[in-house]
């Protein structure tokens, strides 16, 4: 039987195995790939922890860990266009990614380019799909400056180089640590901290014309307090109502294929570079999600599956 990394109930790294489970079919709207790599988030460890739950997925257990994936496609479902067996393919997960077999949302999953590994193309829909978003959201001109906090982060390095894609001009806000990391992006690094505002106007003398938020807290106060027009705030790093008490708005995630078709093409084109910095195998998945738990990982981590 197929193999996939579980967690039997709500709590911590004691309910992970690695498990047999039966081969998923896909249903409406759904395709199944054979697992080629899965990408490690954050939001794998906070579903486990019971901090996000799905009505859909409540007392859904064994569940299996992983929301992005990539892989080829082995069956279709109905009411399904665009996608055939064989087709190597990437996506956000229906019901988890760690896993030999998954299954993808199709109207949120797209061909994989040739040019891409399955590596690259697994990281993809969670963090950079987000980063994309929130970039577009601001619609920004070209020549524009934006201020990315948590810029070391997943999100904020892929939005970094979205925006210089697009001819934004960045300032990136991270430990001292990542500096070199953040100035490869093509941005102008400022250290995270206190007085983070006037390190910020030290550096863009021109003025901050966006934010994108990825940290929340004090820093997306200091941030906003740049800004001449607060409509230009964006945050995926803070609540809902704390983000409007400012006058900003939170990242509207689209969620389409097309989405993910423009962030593969500029993956594919060099223009975003996914980052990946260490790869375990399915049998070590729990190393894997360790890794991005203790928060201190630099860029992305993927679990490698199959051929």
């Amino acid at each position: 039987m197929p193999k996939a990394y579980v967690y039997t109930r709500h709590g911590g790294p004691e309910t992970e195995a690695l498990i047999d489970l039966d081969r998923p079919r896909p249903g409406p709207g759904e395709i199944l790939i054979a697992v080629r790599a899965a990408g490690v988030n954050p939001v794998d460890w906070k579903l486990r922890q019971g901090f996000l739950r799905p009505a859909a997925s409540e007392g859904a257990f064994p569940a299996v860990f992983g929301s992005e994936a990539a892989g080829v496609v082995e069956e279709v479902g109905a009411g399904v266009s665009g996608f055939a067996v064989g087709d190597e393919v990437f996506g956000s997960t229906v019901q988890g990614g760690y896993a030999e077999y998954a299954l993808l949302a199709a109207g949120v999953s797209a061909r994989k380019p040739a040019a891409l590994s399955f590596r690259d193309a697994a990281v993809l829909p969670v963090a950079a799909a987000t980063a994309y978003d929130g970039v577009r959201q601001l619609d920004l001109p070209g020549g524009a400056t934006l201020l990315v906090t948590g810029a070391g982060g997943g999100v904020g390095s892929a939005a970094a180089q979205i925006a210089r894609a697009l001819g934004l001009r960045v300032v990136g806000v991270a430990s001292e640590g990542k500096k070199d990391f953040v100035e490869s992006l093509g941005a102008v690094h400022v250290s995270s901290g206190p007085e983070l505002a006037e390190r910020v106007r030290a550096v863009a003398h021109d003025g901050i014309d966006g934010v994108y938020d990825l940290v929340g807290g004090p820093v997306l106060g200091e941030a906003a307090e740049l800004l001449k027009d607060r409509g230009k705030l964006v945050t995926a790093g803070s609540p809902p109502d704390a983000v409007a008490a400012l006058g900003g708005a939170p990242v509207q995630r689209v969620r389409t294929a097309a989405v993910m078709a423009a962030v593969a093409d500029l993956a594919a084109r060099g223009a975003l570079k996914p980052h990946v910095t260490r790869v375990f195998p399915l049998q070590e998945a729990g190393a894997a999600l360790r890794a991005v738990e203790d928060g201190h990982t630099l860029g992305k981590i993927v679990i490698e599956v199959g051929a």
